[in-house]
């Protein structure tokens, strides 16, 4: 994208509104615009990081045999009604009519949907597991919206829902499921500690967050440092084998991790004194097994072995796609901007031609833009060299590509690391070589 066609409007000053990092990064970046009490549109920098996330996200999900599929967003008061969920919300759901004076709502999340359409299809426990995604809109009337897309009303989310026959294989199903949620923080570049959650009633530990650090998270969080140096990607679990998962179960279990409100203090007194880690987190993931609750309340079974009627049990595993967005700027920035990690930043670099109409320097981006101008953004604008500099420390990209005359004559270009400010002087092929490096 050359920027002087783009559609990236930054802004100098800071937006009165904004009362945390990444909401005021948001905003000037150009990423959002709010076109009501806590609805933003997303403008093409902020789509390419949704986008991106997105696809971190789908790739796990499809690599433990997830299927993706697409529920709408507007849901019939019946499906609700069925599970008893309808006059139990609260006022945070969006209950609409339709031309019928039929009661709708806008879906603030699928379980009644999701289980439904399983039981629609599916008749047998030979069909069984079943495991199903979607990443959609939603919608949750919020008393108060403020910080941006962290607690907005609109918002975008992934969420899946397990069917398996048998309390163990919903078991194995959970553990699969934070095995991909581990690896997707890891691919986004952030630290995502898995916390245990309140099960509610159904009790056992088959509820956790996933919190990522950060100053202005909501939630205290108290954990083993052991957490920090694992590295999920390269884990040895086979996902069809359940004593596998066990194994690797009990690995991310065994190491002390709390929130605030689940904090034990004579556990947390164990932890070593130099491995206690304590802070904020922004929670940005949660996995839930909550048995038949939704299949036995709406009456949904399958046959068994024996031919009795048998109720699968579920799971719910969600993840923030667009409050990711901004919990990542809350992890990741300074005080000149946001500091992408690679996997998920708008373009891999920026070229900055700090002399438009110098036929070197314009020759020389050019050819560094020709090579992936998907990847790459082009500041071909005639202005001067500081406001660039800082719309690119503004913007974040991992790379900034600074060509000048003095440079282009030699055929180099400036290269310099967004993250820890290291300059290099390279070629056009050892720049690009460094930018899209695996």
């Amino acid at each position: 994208m050359r920027m002087s066609r783009g559609f990236l409007p930054t802004l100098k000053e800071v937006p009165a509104e904004a009362q945390i990092a990444s909401h005021r990064l948001m905003l000037r970046a150009g990423l959002i615009r709010q076109t009501a009490a806590g609805i933003y549109a997303w403008l093409p920098m902020g789509l390419r990081v949704l986008r991106h996330i997105e696809q971190v996200v789908r790739e796990e999900q499809n690599a433990i045999g997830a299927q993706e599929l697409l529920m709408p967003t507007i849901q019939s008061s019946e499906l609700w009604r069925r599970s008893g969920r309808y006059d139990a919300y609260g006022p945070e759901m969006l209950r609409i009519r339709d031309r019928q004076d039929r009661e709708m709502l806008y879906g603030p999340t699928n379980e009644e949907m999701i289980t439904d359409l399983v039981g629609q299809t599916i008749k047998s426990y030979r069909e069984l597991p079943k495991t199903l995604y979607h990443v959609q809109w939603k919608f949750r009337d919020e008393l108060r919206p403020r910080f941006g897309v962290m607690r907005g009303r609109e918002f975008f989310m992934k969420d899946a829902y397990s069917f398996d026959a048998s309390y163990e294989d919903a078991v194995a199903t959970y553990r699969r499921m934070m095995l991909a949620y581990l690896r997707t923080f890891q691919r986004l570049g952030v630290q995502a500690v898995p916390m245990v959650a309140d099960t509610g009633p159904i009790g056992g530990n088959l509820s956790h967050e996933f919190l990522i650090l950060a100053p202005t998270g909501e939630s205290g969080v108290f954990y083993d440092a052991a957490l920090e140096e694992q590295d999920w990607l390269a884990e040895k679990v086979d996902i069809d084998d359940h004593a596998s998962l066990e194994t690797f179960f009990n690995q991310v279990t065994q190491s002390y991790a709390a929130t605030d409100e689940m904090h034990d203090q004579a556990e947390w007194d164990k932890v070593p004194e130099n491995r206690r880690r304590e802070g904020r987190g922004i929670e940005v993931g949660h996995i839930f097994y909550f048995g038949t609750k939704y299949t036995e309340g709406m009456d949904i079974s399958v046959s068994g072995a024996d031919g009795a009627p048998l109720y699968p049990e579920m799971g719910s595993y969600g993840i923030g796609v667009s409050r990711l967005v901004a919990a990542i700027i809350e992890a990741s920035h300074d005080d000149a901007g946001i500091i992408w990690p690679a996997s998920v930043a708008p373009y891999k670099a920026v070229i900055l031609n700090l002399k438009p109409g110098d036929e070197q320097s314009d020759a020389l981006c050019e050819k560094l833009y020709g090579h992936a101008p998907d990847a790459l953004l082009y500041d071909d604008r005639n202005d001067r060299p500081g406001v660039k500099f800082n719309d690119a420390d503004l913007m974040g990209h991992p790379w900034q590509m600074i060509v000048g005359p003095r440079g282009a004559k030699e055929g180099k270009v400036e290269l310099k690391h967004r993250a820890t400010g290291e300059r290099f002087d390279l070629s056009v092929d050892e720049a690009l070589a460094k930018v899209f490096a695996p």
